[in-house]
């Protein structure tokens, strides 16, 4: 069987990021299996084209009985996600990220796939040097969370010297935003990142949110960040499918717009786009977050043909908007 025949596995998959990636491919034209545990995703999130596995990255026994057919690629999703929560519980995020990662791994040098798109972050980069970052950016994570996607984004070059797994790594801070059309809806379950947190606070799900710091170098004192939206994080994992396979070499890019807002001006635009109050208390800054971060895309403009075409922050917020909205309703 022909490699570009098979299907490809999803690991995730019924997440936030997952589900957009899933129905993208599905569009595409690609057979997906989704493997998911559940914990932050839905099922209905998962697009009724694709087939479903439930299992956990860190039940061997789930990955086996998974990874008991080969695949034409593994998009890997399942891992933690919040700077700092892992800057007080380190534990997890060694466990999910690094450890289940070695378990997709090595059950895909079991399995004969041969190809990983990773969903990696420009958290690998730490404390900017010069802004934009790009991908000569020196590698100094400033929080446990990035520390642990670079250990993974280093697990799988030596994953391709010694076994000849082909990867992508895709780095990127915020997504945001949902699919246009409505066709993905479920909520994230509990939340870390300022998106949701601001639009569950619109929405009345939340009776305010935390500004941590606002004593920042910065233009109002609070953190700045680059947002992308997540239907183009989709359109670029697909491309960088398609790159490794075409061109049989591997992929570390970036994914950004390039602008950043602060958290502030993030709470501000919220409200004008939901009509509503977004109450905020300041907070003490936390463990391991820069002052401002924005990451350069100029490589993945280059070699994957890909651009920003959803990730204006107004429709970010706008289609973030209709979905909560749609719950409050």
């Amino acid at each position: 069987m022909q490699s570009n025949s098979l299907p490809v596995l999803v690991i995730g998959g019924a997440g936030y990021i997952g589900s957009h990636v899933v129905l993208e491919l599905c569009e595409q034209g690609i057979p997906v299996v989704v493997f998911d545990n559940l914990s932050s995703g839905y099922k209905e999130n998962i697009d009724s084209r694709a087939s479903f596995i439930e299992g956990d990255i860190l039940n061997i026994s789930d990955l086996s009985h998974c990874f008991k057919q080969p695949y034409r690629a593994v998009f890997h999703f399942a891992a933690l996600k919040a700077a700092g929560e892992s800057m007080v519980n380190p534990q997890y995020y060694s466990t999910t990220n690094i450890s289940g990662s070695i378990n997709i791994l090595n059950q895909m040098i079991e399995s004969g796939t041969r190809s990983i798109i990773f969903s990696s972050t420009a958290a690998v980069y730490g404390d900017p040097q010069y802004l934009p970052m790009d991908e000569s950016h020196p590698l100094c994570p400033s929080n446990f969370y990035g520390f642990t996607k670079l250990t993974i984004e280093n697990f799988c070059q030596w994953y391709n010297k010694v076994k000849g797994i082909k990867f992508a790594a895709l780095r990127y801070f915020n997504a945001v935003g949902y699919d246009e059309q409505g066709r993905i809806s479920g909520l994230e379950k509990n939340p870390a990142n300022l998106l949701p947190l601001v639009m569950e606070a619109a929405a009345g799900i939340r009776d305010h949110i935390k500004v941590f710091g606002n004593d920042y170098d910065t233009h109002d004192g609070t953190g700045v960040r680059d947002y992308i939206h997540v239907s183009d994080l989709a359109s670029a994992h697909f491309k960088a499918l398609n790159y490794i396979e075409s061109n049989r070499d591997n992929l570390t890019v970036n994914l950004s717009t390039g602008n950043g807002y602060s958290v502030l001006e993030i709470i501000q635009k919220a409200k004008d786009i939901t009509g509503n109050n977004i109450p905020y208390t300041i907070s003490a800054r936390r463990d391991g977050d820069p002052a401002t971060v924005v990451a350069g895309s100029k490589i993945a403009h280059q070699l994957l043909d890909w651009k920003c075409s959803h990730s204006k922050i107004e429709n970010s917020l706008k289609t973030m908007w209709n979905v909560y909205a749609n719950h409050i309703q």
